[in-house]
């Protein structure tokens, strides 16, 4: 749905280099540069949309993710003919565990992954375990020459993580959201974002919650309302394939 009408804002600097866009989002649109906006693909590992993955295996329904697959596709071959830096999260820990944080840390009695291992023995090293088919990135996700793959041993990408400091050192201000789950690893490295000040935007048909459809819902107000903007892949492409206006016009 197309927001023009209202007040436009959004971080893109004057560069006579940059191609600058407007992103039709709830509340209002954004104006941005392609060379300073980031595609963010969150944790699509088959751990969390596939068969047999960790959410799956955990209890969690992951029978609609097919169509975000499909809709991050679309998105990432978008950016990548924009010039977008598409950025790829790959949550997880080593083999042993020991990044997850031990009896000690709130992440290994809260994580599902591990207390799933705990209830079934036979999936320890199985479940987001770095070099597993769990951890992989999905086969029609894959990243190309010149993205960015960024591991991460909690739900937010930029803990403990060179995240901050990649997107620093190529200007990169804007964060457009795609993955899961949107109310956990999506929400939570967008939020941080907001608190780094980074726009942070999530395309909504491109991501995919744990747990029930009100979750999504939820997530996305909070998104709207709090912390950062929601619009969709098709305006995210159509912007970048027909919206550039040239630098120092009135959109």
């Amino acid at each position: 749905m197309s927001c023009l009408s209202k007040p436009i804002v959004g971080y893109a600097p004057n560069r006579s280099q940059d191609t600058s866009v407007i992103l039709p989002a709830r509340p209002e649109s954004l104006a941005i540069n392609t060379s300073d906006t980031a595609l963010i693909v969150v944790d699509m590992q088959n751990a969390y949309s596939t068969k047999g993955g960790y959410l799956d295996l955990a209890g969690f329904d992951i029978s609609s993710t097919g169509p975000v697959i499909a809709a991050i596709a679309k998105a990432i071959k978008a950016a990548r003919a924009a010039g977008v830096q598409v950025v790829f999260f790959q949550n997880g820990w080593d083999p042993e565990y020991t990044e997850a944080g031990g009896p000690g840390s709130p992440n290994w009695h809260k994580s599902n992954a591990m207390k799933t291992m705990r209830k079934n023995p036979e999936l320890m090293g199985k479940l987001l375990a770095k070099g597993t088919w769990d951890y992989d990135l999905v086969d029609e996700l894959q990243p190309q020459p010149g993205d960015l793959v960024v591991p991460k041993p909690r739900y937010s990408g930029f803990f403990n993580t060179a995240f901050d400091s990649l997107l620093r050192s190529r200007g990169i201000r804007n964060l457009v959201f795609t993955g899961i789950a949107t109310n956990v690893c999506v929400e939570s490295t967008l939020r941080d974002g907001f608190f780094l000040e980074y726009f942070g935007v999530v395309l909504a048909d491109a991501t995919h919650q744990a747990g029930p459809d009100y979750v999504q819902q939820a997530s996305l107000y909070n998104i709207e309302t709090f912390f950062g903007w929601v619009s969709t892949v098709d305006d995210f492409c159509s912007s970048l394939a027909a919206n550039a206006i040239p630098q120092g016009a009135t959109a």
